[in-house]
């Protein structure tokens, strides 16, 4: 069981199983609601239960997608697209050691200009 938490732990979760990499998302609405890119993990929603869901606030992202995050401390914690069955979880917020390694970035076309990403890392332009 892997578990994780916002930063003043009001939304607390624990997790059956993860993927073992992470997708690091440069595009711009990513950006701007993680303060840099976005990292995240997968697993089945059905896997994910909540310990404490009191700050949990969802933000409609897109017409296809949204955010979750705490409405106490502004931790940016998941990603869900709507009608899929998996849910993006920030890597940042699983408590660790997790194990985990980067799998491939996305969206670096968009990426900001302060920061190089590793060349032996798979980039894809879009998604």
């Amino acid at each position: 069981m892997i578990t994780g938490k916002c930063e003043c732990g009001k939304v607390a979760f624990e997790v059956e199983a993860v993927r073992e990499t992470v997708t690091v998302c440069h595009c711009s609405q990513c950006r701007r609601i993680s303060g840099h890119t976005w990292a995240c993990t997968h697993a089945p929603t059905d896997k994910l239960h909540f310990s404490n869901k009191d700050g949990l606030e969802w933000y409609e992202s897109s017409g296809f997608a949204r955010r979750g995050f705490c409405k106490y401390c502004g931790s940016s914690l998941f990603y869900q697209t709507k009608g899929d069955g998996n849910i993006a979880i920030a890597a940042g917020s699983l408590n660790g050691p997790t194990g985990l390694t980067v799998g491939k970035h996305i969206f670096v076309k968009d990426k900001a200009d302060y920061y190089e990403i590793h060349e032996d890392e798979p980039q894809i332009s879009r998604f």
